[in-house]
This record gives structure tokens, C-alpha cells and sequence, in this order.
């Protein structure tokens, strides 16, 4: 017999970029969103948002089911903060956690599409970070695997028509337009737009599949090295 999921009660977060965001769904239903586009860190927004929305709702922590947290890529603070609190909250309540890609994420903006969608995210650096899906069917499936790359090298590669997703569409549009000409596919805005809301759509797919895993074993997605890694002084080279 199939499991019912339809009242299992999840809370997502994703602080992958500055416009954060935190929702409470039941099932495949929204609850409460709440969506930021913050210049503080979310250190100073997260917990009361979860408070708010879980007062708004009428839920208290302890009726959650399942906790879902975009892991990345994405800005390192904002994803060690997120992370954070999901792994706290995690240990605390004793839940089932479910990482889920910003990609896929940004990916989910265009469903059903009839050619490969590319997933298109500002990584700062005059990079991106990009993944290609297939989301014929609805879900974004992964056709190739996450890189970040200077958004010309990206766009130079790209075969055939393509639909791009996500924050470095607007800031790269121009860009967008010299290299695939018309074979850039560019959704309206709303679509651009990443909400913890199609985060916990995904980890609640991804539960019913099974695919959950505990808070201890979060671990961020970053791709590429932080700053502070970039800056480590290089180790005295070995004396034989």
C-alpha cells in the first residue's frame, strides 16, 4: 500500500542568496512563505521568520515531519547560517533532513520545458553557477554536473536552444543575448525567482522516495574554494 504524504508537515529554508526565504507546507500545499530580499544576514532575520510562520500557522516545532535545506551552491555565509539552523533543529527534534540543490531549485522555474533548462546563478567573481536538467517530466533531472564558470565560457558551450533560470539572468542578460541569440530561451521574472516553497517540494519527493538522511550529515555544497581558502599562504614547498 502507498504511503499517504499528504499531511506531512515540513519546514524549508533557503539562504543560498541574499533574498532568502522560509516556508511551511503540508503535503504538496504552501502553509506560509515568508521571502526576504535581505542586506543584513540572515543570522538577524531566520529564526524569527520560522517563529512568525509557525505562529501563523498555528504549528508548534515538535509537529513538524521533515526538514528540508537548500545546501547550494551559494553564498558561504548565508549557506553556514541556514545549515546551521536546520542541524540544530534537527538534533533537537530528532527529524528526517533533506538537502536539496539551489540549481535544481532555480531549475523547477520551468517545468516542463522541451529543451534542457540551464540553471543560471550569480556566484559574484563574474562567475555562475550552472547546472543543465531535463524537466520534461516536471521535476528537474540532471543532465550534467554543477560548475561554476565565467558566464561567456558557460554560454559558448551551450548547444542548441536552451532556457535559462535563475539571479544571473537579469545581471548577464545582454551577455545572454550576443552569445545564443535566439536560441536563449529567457522566462518573465517570476521565474527567476528561488522560494523555499519548491524546496520543500522537492525534499518531499525526495522523501517519498527515501532519500533522507540525518541533521549530523548536512553538509554544504560550496563547488568551488572559500575566500579564506584562496588566501591561505601556500605551504613551504617539501625539502627531500
Amino acid at each position: 500500500m502507498n504511503k499517504d504524504f499528504s499531511h506531512t508537515r515540513i519546514l524549508a529554508l533557503d539562504t543560498a542568496s541574499l533574498t532568502g526565504s522560509v516556508a511551511l507546507c503540508q503535503g504538496e500545499t504552501l502553509v506560509a512563505e515568508s521571502l526576504l530580499n535581505v542586506r543584513s544576514t540572515h543570522s538577524e532575520k531566520l529564526l524569527g521568520q520560522i517563529d512568525l510562520l509557525l505562529g501563523e500557522a498555528g504549528w508548534d516545532l515538535a509537529d513538524l515531519d521533515l526538514l528540508a535545506a537548500v545546501t547550494g551552491p551559494g553564498s558561504f555565509t548565508g549557506l553556514r547560517i541556514g545549515l546551521a539552523t536546520l542541524k540544530g533543529l534537527g538534533q533537537v527534534l530528532d527529524k528526517s533532513v533533506v538537502p536539496v540543490s539551489a540549481l535544481q531549485v532555480a531549475a523547477l522555474g520551468a517545468p516542463l520545458a522541451t529543451v534542457p533548462v540551464c540553471a543560471f546563478l550569480d556566484a559574484r567573481k563574474k562567475e555562475v553557477y550552472t547546472q543543465l536538467f531535463d524537466t520534461l517530466t516536471g521535476s528537474p533531472i540532471a543532465i550534467d554536473q554543477p560548475r561554476v564558470l565565467p558566464p561567456r565560457v558557460l554560454l559558448e558551450k551551450l548547444p542548441g536552444r536552451v532556457v535559462l533560470v535563475g539571479d544571473g539572468v537579469s545581471l548577464y542578460h545582454d551577455l545572454i543575448i550576443d552569445c545564443l541569440g535566439e536560441r536563449a530561451v529567457l522566462p518573465p521574472a517570476p521565474a527567476h525567482q528561488r522560494h523555499a516553497f519548491q524546496a520543500a517540494w522537492l525534499a518531499l519527493q525526495a522523501f517519498k522516495d527515501g532519500a533522507v538522511g540525518s541533521a549530523a550529515e548536512l553538509q554544504p555544497t560550496y563547488i568551488r574554494p572559500s575566500d579564506a581558502e584562496l588566501n591561505l599562504p601556500a605551504k613551504p614547498a617539501s625539502v627531500v
